[in-house]
């Protein structure tokens, strides 16, 4: 009776874990979309090394409108995809050389960033509203990113603790821009197809 009960229960944690064919084709173009935000290039500032990129848009969106499951798998296939060596980073980096540069916490920071949204937008669903939204996209766009994003300056380079703090306030103001694309977006998905994330 034990070992029915212990297969029963592994066989849910299995189907927990496992994507239908439509959550495979869904984070797969959110992987893809993540890649196409990187073609416009990167424009690199201040002393840091560390790159402006559209891509940060493309994680915020995943978790927005997937959620934290669907969401966290979109950005994680995209940096494994980058670890095995394809140019999918703008500026035509790969994962292997973000990781070894200033970057890597930024980098890093996308896979819980995704996650933190998506968990916290599944409490807001289905009204979705708008202020909520921008926190939401906020803490884990911004707040999350840079929070592992300053670590990786302090493990990667010389600067001090401040510096590596203050090297992220030249990215707040495109990155509000982000969050907030990005919750009209999200908002105006989840009213078209409610249902994309399960509580």
């Amino acid at each position: 009776m034990g070992a029915v009960k212990q297969s029963v229960g592994k066989k849910s944690m299995v189907s927990k874990v496992r994507f239908s064919a439509r959550d495979m084709a869904q984070i797969a173009v959110f992987a893809a979309l993540i890649a196409a935000l990187g073609l416009p290039g990167a424009i690199t500032v201040g002393f840091s090394g560390v790159p402006i990129t559209l891509q940060t848009l493309g994680v915020i969106l995943a978790g927005a409108i997937l959620g934290a499951r669907k969401g966290t798998a979109a950005v994680t296939v995209f940096i494994a995809l980058t670890l095995i060596g394809l140019p999918l980073l703008s500026g035509g980096r790969t994962g292997l050389t973000a990781l070894a540069g200033p970057s890597a916490g930024y980098l890093i920071g996308w896979i819980p960033a995704a996650f933190v949204i998506g968990l916290l937008t599944a409490r807001i669903l289905p009204k979705y509203p708008l202020a909520l939204g921008l926190l939401i996209n906020a803490l884990g766009g911004i707040v999350v990113i840079y929070v592992f994003g300053t670590i990786g300056l302090l493990l990667r380079t010389d600067l001090a603790v401040w510096a590596s703090i203050s090297t992220n306030f030249a990215f707040v103001p495109g990155d509000l821009a982000k969050v907030v694309i990005a919750t009209v977006v999200a908002k105006s998905v989840h009213r078209a197809y409610p249902g994309l994330i399960t509580k």
